[in-house]
């Protein structure tokens, strides 16, 4: 029997168990009650409340405007629906970055008021006494390291990272010192594959990627991809499964005919 179908309640001990087993971890982004109560009943592992809530429910171009408030909200509303899953939340850009103890009030924040599992943080050495002061705290802190969208404005594009040397070091000695400090795990996003293989190799807490590759311990996409609720974004790391985009324009299509040609609602859909 796989870990998966073996727990009630996934934990960071199921994802560790899972690694060493070698069975991948299945992770999606969810932001609302709806959404997280169908991705938990299904049986997926983690969902991430990411601080892509900016871009995909709140239209904005970057992940930077999200406040730690609007983060609270939706990981309050995905908490309420989740039985099994292991739910982490961003921490979004500002809250963690620049201070520790900040870091920290926001972490607890999460924590305290949405009933969440564990909190995500960009970055490698630069964030490292924040993440140290959250896991003193009894925090679990989930790294993310290659892209990290809420540096877009330093990297100026969104290509794929760590292709040059000194990056992709860079990245290695990042993933081991978060690993050090204690976090349970580490996103990879969009660097090469054969270095995430390297990393994932390395390390003794599961790696999930998003556009890494096959060798990591786990897949993230953005539901909105992965259901094509989005239509624009087709990076070569995408697979969608669904395509909600065109069955719901046809649906409301439909809806609109009906209601102008009188034939909804019909006699058996009246009182």
């Amino acid at each position: 029997m796989s870990v998966h179908t073996d727990v009630k309640k996934v934990t960071t001990n199921t994802l560790q168990k899972m690694k060493q087993t070698g069975e991948k971890i299945s992770m999606i982004t969810a932001y609302d009650y709806s959404f997280a109560r169908i991705f938990d009943a299904a049986g997926i592992d983690v969902i991430l409340v990411g601080d892509s809530a900016s871009n995909v429910m709140a239209g904005h171009e970057t992940t930077l405007p999200i406040t730690l408030d609007q983060m609270i909200y939706h990981a309050s509303s995905v908490l309420r629906a989740v039985n099994r899953s292991f739910v982490v939340v961003d921490l979004p850009f500002g809250s963690y970055q620049s201070n520790s103890k900040e870091a920290l009030a926001s972490a607890i924040r999460i924590m305290k008021e949405t009933g969440a599992h564990a909190v995500k943080v960009e970055g490698g050495e630069e964030i490292l006494e924040s993440v140290k002061r959250i896991l003193a705290a009894g925090v679990p802190v989930m790294g993310h390291l290659g892209l990290t969208p809420q540096s877009i404005y330093k990297f100026g594009t969104y290509t794929v990272r760590a292709k040059e040397e000194a990056e992709a070091e860079k990245l290695k000695k990042d993933a081991h010192i978060l690993e050090d400090a204690g976090c349970f795990g580490l996103v990879l996003e969009k660097i090469p594959a054969l270095l995430a293989k390297e990393v994932s190799e390395s390390l003794h807490i599961p790696t999930i990627g998003i556009g890494a590759g096959k060798h990591c311990d786990g897949q993230v996409l953005v539901m909105h991809d992965l259901l094509g609720i989005n239509t624009e974004f087709k990076p070569r790391f995408l697979r969608r499964y669904l395509d909600i985009h065109e069955q719901t324009t046809a649906a409301i299509q439909q809806y609109i005919h009906d209601v102008k040609s009188r034939s909804f609602p019909n006699e058996q859909e009246q009182y």
